[in-house]
C-alpha cells in the first residue's frame, strides 16, 4: 500500500514538473571564428574612423560600435560543455532545453546556462538507529549510486538534487528496516540478515519511486552496516548461541538415533547375538550415552555373562 501511495504521488508530480528537452545551439568554433573577426573588423572600422572628416568619421564610428557589440554578443553565447556535465538553458526565466553534447557549444547571447552534473555519484547514509519489525534496535546504514537523468527536473523540481536524494534515501532505508525483522529465527521469513539481496531490492524500488521527481536514476543500493544496536547486541548474541547449541545437538541426536538403529538391524540381520527387548533398552541407552556425550566415555568391558 505505501508503494502504491508513492507511485500515485510520484505519478502526479510527474504531469506538473519540466522534463528535459534538447536546447538549440551551434557549433561553438565557426561563432568563435566569426566572433573574433567581427572583432577584428571593429578594430579595422576604428582605425579607419581616424583618418576620415568629422561627418564620415561618426558614421564609421556607429558602424564600429555595432560591429564590436556583435561579436561581444557572439562570443557571449559561447559555453563550454565538459564531459559528464550538461549546461540547461534558461531565457528570462523559462527552461529552453538542455546541451548535453560536449564541446564548444553556441547558444542565445541572452540565455543563462546551468551547470548539471551528469557523472555517476556514490552517496552513502549515515549510520541509523531503527527498531526492526519485531521492535528490537538496530543500526543499519546503505550506499547508493546514482546519476541525474534528467536535468529539467533536477533543476526546477527539487531546491537542491544532492540534499534531496540524501533525505530521500534515509527515508527509505528507515522505512525498510522497520518493515522486516532482523533475524528470520529459522522461520523462513523474510529477514534484513538472512535476505540481504532481496531487501536490497526492495530498496532500490523504493528509492526509484521516492526520487522519480528529481529526474533521478538509482543504479545499485546496497547494506553496508547491519548489527543489533549496542544495549541488546549481548543478549541476542547469548540467544544466537543458545540457537546454535540447541540446533547442533538436535543434529547429534538424530545422528546418534540413526547410528543405534542400523546398529541393531545389522545385528539382528547377520544373526550375531539375539537380544530380548530388555537388552535392546540397555544397547540403545548405553550407544546414545556414548553417542550423545560431550565428553569421552570410560569404557568398561564386562567379563561375565550377557546377563551379569
Amino acid at each position: 500500500m505505501a508503494a502504491q501511495g508513492l507511485d500515485a504521488e510520484s505519478s502526479a508530480l510527474s504531469g506538473q514538473q519540466v522534463t528535459e528537452r534538447t536546447a538549440r545551439f551551434l557549433p561553438g568554433l565557426r561563432m568563435l571564428v566569426l566572433g573574433i573577426a567581427l572583432l577584428l573588423a571593429g578594430a579595422a572600422l576604428a582605425v579607419v574612423a581616424s583618418h576620415l572628416t568629422r561627418g564620415a568619421a561618426i558614421a564609421v564610428i556607429v558602424l564600429c560600435v555595432l560591429v564590436v557589440l556583435a561579436g561581444v554578443l557572439v562570443l557571449r553565447g559561447l559555453t563550454a560543455v565538459v564531459p559528464g556535465q550538461a549546461r540547461a538553458v534558461q531565457l528570462f526565466g523559462r527552461y529552453r532545453g538542455t546541451i548535453r553534447e560536449s564541446g564548444l557549444q553556441w547558444v542565445n547571447p541572452f540565455t543563462a546556462r546551468i551547470v548539471v552534473s551528469t557523472r555517476i555519484r556514490n552517496q552513502e547514509s549515515t549510520q541509523l538507529k531503527v527498531n526492526d519489525a519485531d521492535g528490537n534496535p538496530i543500526e543499519i546504514a546503505a550506499v547508493m549510486v546514482w546519476q541525474v537523468r534528467d536535468t529539467a527536473s533536477a533543476i526546477y523540481s527539487v531546491d537542491e538534487v544532492t540534499e534531496f536524494v540524501t533525505i530521500q534515501m534515509e527515508t527509505a532505508v528507515r522505512h525498510i528496516a522497520s518493515s522486516y525483522p532482523y533475524d528470520s529465527r529459522g522461520t523462513g521469513a523474510l529477514s534484513l540478515r538472512d535476505n540481504a539481496d532481496e531487501i536490497t531490492e526492495r530498496l532500490s524500488a523504493e528509492l526509484m519511486v521516492r526520487v522519480k521527481a528529481a529526474g533521478v536514476q538509482i543504479i545499485e543500493t546496497r547494506l553496508t552496516r547491519l548489527s543489533y544496536a549496542p544495549e541488546i547486541a549481548q543478549a541476542m548474541l547469548r540467544q544466537q548461541q543458545a540457537d546454535a547449541v540447541v540446533g547442533a545437538r538436535q543434529r547429534i541426536v538424530e545422528g546418534a538415533v540413526g547410528m543405534v538403529g542400523l546398529a541393531l538391524q545389522r545385528l539382528q540381520e547377520e544373526g550375531v547375538v539375539e537380544l530380548d527387548e530388555e537388552r535392546k533398552a540397555a544397547m540403545v541407552s548405553n550407544l546414545l550415552v556414548v553417542l550423545c556425550s560431550e565428553q569421552a566415555t570410560q569404557q568398561v568391558v564386562n567379563t561375565g555373562s550377557l546377563y551379569q
